[in-house]
């Protein structure tokens, strides 16, 4: 076969120019390349190979790990061929990616897209898991794995490719995941390098039905610490940076001769306010335990509250994306407590 021959009454220099190389069976046919056609040009020593089950690679090489998730992409999407009436290039910032008809990188391909430098480079990669709605009538074959899932995250573009939220990567990355420093780096980094909180990693990897497994629990339970430690820290900059007066540190309160009240993060105890961090997350998967955390906090408010002590809490998330803000709401605290009647006296311990 004459390989420069045109396969069809659009210019070859059409094709040639795509800046992935990749493209479905749907797609070449919009093209007037039939299904003959393509095999033809995927044959052994042809110029063009068969990358996945109605995809096709338009060169002779190995792919690049760009090409691969794009056909990955594609294999998993199979846009129809009246939605491909032109050849497929990278979405530009904000265009929709419609060519992939709900499907998104998931797990380590998703996180190495997040630039974590725990996940495996994407090269290395034997496989790309990519995240399908439930219904899709497809099978994992070659190096595309499917994910089903009942309802599709909202995508993050990255690149104009299609990638899962970190959240749901992290979860999808360690359910195929038995080594727990593996997995233990990657839930650092995602808190370390300020990508989600704690609390919605935990979420994720309970809807997984991932926290029964040991070394993923030991891995939560170090990940509940660092984020804590994260937005400690986060508190001390807010009052170093935003000229509020120094409290007292990580303090039990006490009424004199009587129970214990409970812990707070900072006090300042002339002015009876309190800050306390709301670092809840379900930890081994049952909702009961996050539902009794929350009325243990509520209770301790409420108790603080009846003495005239203001609690003010901050969640790890405001104090990452608003910290300025929350310096307002504690110095919006302290400047009302001049105007309240004085609360009840207590003993401060450091805890």
């Amino acid at each position: 076969m004459n390989h420069n021959t045109p396969l069809s009454p659009r210019p070859q220099q059409h094709l040639a120019d795509v800046q992935r190389r990749v493209m479905s069976t749907a797609q070449l046919r919009a093209h007037g390349i039939s299904a003959a056609d393509a095999a033809a040009h995927c044959r052994p020593e042809g110029p063009w190979q068969r990358l996945l089950p109605g995809v096709c690679l338009l060169h002779p090489g190995p792919p690049t790990p760009e090409e691969r998730l794009h056909g990955a992409l594609l294999y998993a999407g199979r846009p129809p061929a009246k939605a491909a009436k032109t050849v497929p290039a990278q979405p530009g910032p904000g265009e929709p990616h419609a060519p992939y008809a709900d499907a998104l990188i998931t797990g380590l391909a998703a996180l190495a897209l997040h630039r974590f430098s725990s996940a495996p480079p994407l090269l290395s990669l034997d496989r790309i898991d990519i995240l399908v709605p439930r219904t899709r009538r497809l099978r994992s074959t070659g190096f595309a794995r499917l994910v089903r899932t009942p309802a599709l995250p909202t995508a993050v573009q990255i690149t104009g490719v299609p990638v899962a939220p970190v959240p749901r990567a992290l979860a999808d990355a360690v359910a195929g995941l038995s080594e727990a420093g593996a997995v233990r780096r990657l839930l650092t980094e995602a808190v370390r390098g300020g990508h989600c909180e704690p609390a919605a990693i935990v979420r994720e990897l309970n809807q997984a039905k991932l926290l029964s497994r040991p070394h993923v629990v030991n891995a939560v339970d170090s990940l509940l610490a660092e984020g804590r430690a994260i937005a400690e820290d986060r508190i001390y900059q807010m009052v170093a940076e935003h000229g509020l007066p120094d409290p007292l540190w990580n303090v039990d309160l006490r009424l004199p001769g009587g129970p214990h009240l409970g812990g707070v993060d900072a006090y300042w105890p002339d002015l009876a306010v309190a800050v306390e961090l709301d670092t809840r997350a379900p930890r081994h998967g049952f909702r009961q335990d996050d539902d009794a955390l929350w009325s243990e906090y509520a209770r301790k408010r409420e108790h603080l509250e009846r003495l005239g002590i203001t609690v003010v809490h901050l969640t790890p998330k405001k104090l990452r994306d608003a910290l300025e803000q929350q310096a307002t709401v504690v110095r919006t605290a302290l400047m009302a407590a001049t105007d309240r009647d004085p609360a009840a006296y207590v003993v401060v311990l450091p805890r």
